[in-house]
């Protein structure tokens, strides 16, 4: 893949990741509130550590990848 068509794919990924957070916030309200996500709140500071939610976005987009890019 050459590298316009990786940064036209890019954009597009960005675009539709705009257009769910925009239209679509509740298709992401599972974000931060799953088992294992890390969250500390004192009364001057927040802490939010997403462990399992990053986990979960990484396998996805990992098997979505190689699904198109496989040889």
């Amino acid at each position: 893949m050459s590298g316009g068509k990786f940064f036209l794919a890019l954009g597009v990924v960005f675009l539709l990741i705009g257009l769910i957070l925009t239209y679509a916030p509740g298709l992401i309200g599972w974000f931060g509130r799953l088992p294992g996500d890390i969250r500390i709140q004192d009364e001057h500071k927040f802490i939010f550590v997403p462990i399992t939610s990053m986990l979960l976005i990484s396998l996805v987009l990992t098997l979505i990848l190689n699904l198109f890019f496989r040889r």
